[in-house]
Order: structure tokens, then C-alpha cells, then sequence
């Protein structure tokens, strides 16, 4: 089996998730007492934040294209929830949109709500079920207006929402990540 190298969330909690999910698929395939063979490193949010706010997208990163080879298969209006950054910033919506899907955001309000909890909350490790009603209703009114999908584009709304909170497919970037290390780990 092949070591993943994993990076985490942006907080210390989604990472647990990361490994978690990792160590659960790689038992699942292999029985036994088998684990993932996992190097981590776990980051530091606050530079990430601090890239976010100068606009340095390069040195921040993007996840969001990986999920792109998943989403085309839902062929989809896409949702993208994550920080103001993620939902406003052009880097993430023309990645998606080079893979031919129209990505549609919240409105100001909504994107302030989102990028609220994400920050004085769930990187806290804070879940709060009004919180989750807040994401339900931004979802929701979004699917109304005709979405047929939601990206997950933040890893720590997927300490959050799931699937039942939605009326159409989620697209849960962490767990999309983890799938792809493991088949890496599991592959020759």
C-alpha cells in the first residue's frame, strides 16, 4: 500500500475528519486490521487566512479543482459554499467553469452568513443547529432558482451539513480528496 500524503482543513477538526474518513475506506477495502499509511501535515489556518485577504491565490491554493472531475459527471449547476474568498473570488468559479459547469453563489447576505459561521464557528469547532438552519435556507433558495448541486468548497462545512440537509447531490471536497488518496494509496 502506497503512503498518502495528506493535507489537512483548515482546522484541526476537519483534519480528524481527513483521517478518519482515510483510515475508514482503507479498512473497508482491505479487512483486517489494516490502517491507512497517512504522513500528515496539519495547517496552520491563520497563513492560509492571511493569503485569503491579500488575494494570493497561488500561495492559498485551490481545491476546488479536484472536485471538477467528479462534478462534470453530475453535468450541474453548481453551488459553491465556502469562505467570501472561495464565493467571490474569480480563481475557483473560471476552475469550475473550465470544466463546463455553471457555478452560481449566494447572494451578498447569504455569502456574509456562510463565510460568518465558517469563520467564528466551524474552525472553532463550534456546531450550532442554527447555524445549520442558516445553510439549509441558503441551499435551499439556491436549488429554487434552479442549482443541481452543491459544492462543499470549504472542508469544514462538511462538519455541518450533509447530505440530508439538501435537496440535491453535495459535493463534499474533503471526502472527494480522501476517495482519490485512497485509491492512489490502493493503486500499484
Amino acid at each position: 500500500m502506497r503512503t498518502i500524503g495528506l493535507i489537512g482543513g483548515m482546522c484541526w477538526d476537519s483534519t480528524a475528519e481527513y483521517y478518519r474518513m482515510a483510515n475508514q475506506q482503507i479498512a473497508s477495502h482491505l479487512g483486517g486490521f489494516h490502517s491507512a499509511r497517512i504522513l500528515l501535515d496539519s495547517l496552520d489556518f491563520a497563513e492560509i487566512e492571511r493569503f485569503q485577504v491579500e488575494g494570493d491565490w497561488n500561495s492559498a491554493g485551490a481545491v476546488l479543482a479536484r472536485s471538477a472531475r467528479t462534478l462534470e459527471r453530475a453535468g450541474a449547476a453548481v453551488i459553491v459554499l465556502g469562505t467570501s474568498f472561495t464565493m467571490e473570488q474569480p480563481f475557483h468559479r473560471e476552475r469550475l467553469a473550465s470544466h463546463g459547469l455553471t457555478v452560481v453563489v449566494p447572494d451578498a447576505d447569504d455569502r456574509a452568513a456562510v463565510h460568518r459561521i465558517i469563520y467564528d464557528e466551524l474552525v472553532h469547532g463550534v456546531i450550532r443547529e442554527e447555524s445549520r438552519a442558516v445553510y439549509r435556507r441558503v441551499i435551499a433558495r439556491l436549488v429554487d432558482a434552479g442549482a443541481e448541486g452543491v459544492i462543499l468548497g470549504c472542508t469544514e462545512i462538511e462538519l455541518l451539513i450533509t447530505a440530508a440537509d439538501s435537496a440535491v447531490p453535495l459535493f463534499p471536497t474533503a471526502q472527494i480528496h480522501v476517495a482519490a488518496a485512497v485509491d492512489f494509496a490502493l493503486s500499484e
